[in-house]
């Protein structure tokens, strides 16, 4: 919509300006200036000059508020990876430099017995495995939906919700959590919004709306009403150089094959200098690592579709552009499909049968197709196209980080950090597919060369303070990456407290990854124990989880003991055997019946004594 003098308030000459600059803003930009316009009309900013920088402050007269709306705010998180918590976080700053009282809780951690009273309510939460809550949040959900959840009228809200687009059931979680809350008589003061993996910006924008809204509803009459200091949403101040924003170009110093010669798998083990990042980690963190996209798979691509790759495209928000190869070898995704692409494509595509499949009811159908295929399958199964090269790159969304487990203690490497990463290969619709970061990594990358990476801080997967405790950790296959890290900082650190490893993979002889770190933290007495399951190696495949029971009257004398319980790797299957496990052995050895067994399991969990790391 074009602003005009005869459809507003404007000059002809302010309409110019607006019709010129609001096209070019991001939907954070429009967020923030809606906030910005809240503290302008109450007479908070002085000016529209120096103080409309990234001030994160702004004083006015220092007279009485007139508030009606309440000074308390509730800030809830529900976080498997550390992302919800952090932008939580972020959130509680920007309500505290308000004025509000605020109390920032993970879900678990939270007295329900207070929600009744939570004037302001905010949830960010993730999605997990198959639309799932994560570990942290799932008292709090199942709480929230029984019938013991009070009714909120009292309580405004909003939630942020975190998830990934190329999943069923996207954000799914959070939009649990909107629509109980409006049901139990909360009122919606700013829109859900829903992140995708590249929800930076999605999320400034919620906590900027989030910012103005509770401004306006404390917005007072007049400017002489306004006290103390006012807050303009902004980004915080970053604490190092290098983020999930401005990575760090890590040098790669070794990249080896962990898996011995015969085996049918490929698991790289890297090490990369972080020498002059100023980048820390602790035991239980991640990095984020850029790859790039197969230069086989790009060049099929521009092939097919007969374009120029040369040819300049936009690549980011603020108008940046690159070549189109380097554009879709860098920047982009183009090896997954998801619905809403599928739905923006139709749009382009001569073939009418795309424009059926994304409207068909039959949801299994659409699914089936997005199973295993990518963007080449997509252009050569409903061509003839009417795209350009810049519709191709608006429809697509960037290229995400993928996430791998930190695999080294920073006191035992100064300066480094490890990574454990398995090759993914498979066939699908007559086509071998690859995964994108191990393909990179295990085929185009080598010692010299630099890896775009950033240090995702993990909370929610940490080694016990207290240095006495006893440790069990399971992690088959790369889910043993960072127990690697775990032991090699209490050995720095002189740890005393029992550990024992079970540890999982196909073969013995192939693929057992690190080996002989293991025997030796063993034979040094940092590693108490360590049972091992090889699936492929007997006639019945065993797993972790047949060895935790095996050992099940000592497992449950260490979790009485007070043993903390780390489980780490595939979400889907292993994670549930292995609670599964955990449970029989705590119904069995403690004598409780399944219901205690699973408050049993989650009392450990409230305690920070069950940590999973899972995906």
């Amino acid at each position: 919509m074009q602003l005009q003098v005869t459809n507003s308030p404007f000059t002809s000459e302010q309409a110019e300006l607006i019709n010129k600059l609001l096209p070019t803003l991001t939907d954070a930009q429009l967020n923030w200036l809606g906030g910005y316009l809240t503290f302008y009309h109450a007479g908070s900013v002085k000016s529209a000059g120096a103080e409309l920088a990234v001030t994160s402050v702004v004083e006015a007269p220092a007279t009485a508020v007139i508030s009606q709306a309440p000074r308390e705010a509730t800030v809830l998180f529900g976080s498997q990876t550390g992302n919800a918590q952090r932008l939580a976080g972020r959130l509680a700053d920007s309500l505290k430099e308000q004025g509000f009282n605020v109390t920032l809780s993970a879900m678990n951690k939270y007295k329900t017995n207070n929600l009744k009273k939570a004037g302001y309510l905010f949830i960010l939460v993730s999605t997990h495995g198959e639309g799932d809550p994560p570990d942290n949040a799932l008292t709090f959900y199942e709480f929230l939906y029984s019938k013991r959840a009070p009714r909120l009228e009292d309580t405004k809200f909003s939630v942020l919700a975190l998830g990934d687009i190329s999943y069923e059931f996207f954000c799914k979680t959070g939009q649990d959590f909107d629509q109980r809350l409006a049901e139990l008589g909360a009122e919606r003061i700013a829109d859900r919004v829903d992140c995708d993996v590249d929800f930076e910006d999605s999320a400034a924008g919620w906590i900027a709306a989030v910012n103005g809204a509770v401004a306006t509803a404390q917005a007072p009459t007049s400017a002489q009403e306004v006290a103390g200091t006012a807050f303009i949403p902004s980004s915080p101040a970053s604490t190092s150089d290098y983020s999930r924003n401005n990575p760090f170009m890590a040098e790669v110093l070794e990249n080896l094959n962990l898996n011995g010669k015969g085996s049918d798998r490929e698991t790289r083990h890297l090490e990369l200098s972080l020498e002059g990042s100023g980048l820390t980690y602790a035991p239980g963190d991640a990095v984020g690592v850029y790859p790039q996209n197969d230069p086989v798979l790009v060049d099929n691509i521009l092939t097919f579709l007969k374009w120029n790759p040369e040819e300049t495209v936009v690549i980011g928000k603020s108008g940046e552009t690159s070549s189109l190869h380097t554009a879709l070898l860098h920047h982009f995704e183009i090896t997954v499909l998801t619905k809403p692409l599928l739905e923006k494509a139709a749009a382009f595509s001569g073939n009418g049968k795309l424009a059926e499949l994304v409207k068909s009811e039959n949801k299994e159908e659409l699914k089936a197709y997005l199973n295993g295929r990518d963007l080449l399958d997509l252009l050569q199964d409903y061509a003839p196209w009417t795209l350009t090269a810049s519709d191709l790159t608006s429809l697509l969304r960037k290229l995400p980080p993928r996430l791998y487990s930190i695999a080294s203690s920073l006191n035992a490497h100064p300066d480094e950090v490890h990574l454990t990463i398995r090759k993914v290969e498979y066939e699908a619709h007559q086509r071998e597919r690859k995964g994108v970061c191990s393909a990179f990594t295990s085929e185009r990358l080598e010692p010299g060369d630099t890896l775009p990476i950033f240090i995702q801080q993990n909370p929610n997967f940490k080694l016990p303070v207290n240095p006495d405790a006893p440790v069990i950790m399971v992690g088959p296959g790369t889910g043993v990456a960072p127990f690697r890290a775990f032991l090699e900082d209490r050995e720095e650190l002189g740890a005393t407290g029992d550990t024992w490893l079970f540890y999982g993979d196909r073969h013995f002889v192939t693929d057992f990854l690190y080996q002989t770190d293991w025997q030796r933290m063993v034979a040094d007495e940092i590693l108490t124990k360590l049972d091992v399951a090889f699936s492929r190696d007997t006639d019945e495949k065993v797993y972790v989880q047949q060895r935790m029971l095996e050992n099940g009257q000592e497992l449950y004398e260490w979790l009485e003991n007070g043993a903390h319980v780390y489980v780490c790797g595939d979400e889907k299957y292993m994670a549930h055997d292995v609670q599964a496990a955990l449970l029989a052995i705590i119904g069995q050895y403690g004598g409780k019946s399944p219901e205690v067994a699973s408050a049993y399991l989650a009392e450990l969990q409230e305690q920070g004594r069950y940590q999973r790391d899972v995906y």
